[in-house]
């Protein structure tokens, strides 16, 4: 199921990943994997990834963690985001990010993404709320 997943989630991308040129890895119930080629239209000056887009990264994922995670016709959407910037990610690199969860109930789900750089160091750390809202009964 989870190939079947990440087969179905590569052939419809959301419009703002597409934008940003995130690559989902794998995409599973419990961890989600992303990568995002560092290019210039991403950086700040000096030339190193912008915070927003490490946690629209973040963001992205754990969205898509949570709906691997509701029940059919549900949808989500984030209402809480805090993220720990740790170290910088030059242009020419590779972030990549992996979403846990800390909680997984049925009307909020928390999840955790570690950003990490081409060479393993740790990037970026965000914790996310994300609000399950269930479909309206006919």
């Amino acid at each position: 199921m989870p190939q079947d997943m990440l087969a179905l989630l590569k052939s419809t991308p959301l419009p703002f990943a597409g934008l940003l040129g995130l690559e989902l890895v794998s995409a599973e119930p419990d961890k989600v994997v992303a990568r995002l080629p560092v290019r210039k239209e991403l950086c700040t000056i000096p030339d190193i990834l912008h915070g927003g887009a490490i946690m629209s990264l973040a963001d992205t994922i754990g969205a898509v963690a949570t709906m691997l995670n509701v029940p059919q016709g549900a949808t989500t959407t984030t209402i809480e985001s805090k993220t720990n910037f740790l170290s910088p990610i030059p242009i020419g690199d590779v972030a990549e990010a992996t979403c846990t969860p800390h909680h997984r109930g049925g009307r909020l789900m928390v999840w955790e993404t570690k950003i990490r750089r081409s060479d393993g160091k740790l990037a970026a750390i965000v914790t996310q709320s994300q609000l399950v809202m269930r479909a309206e009964k006919a």
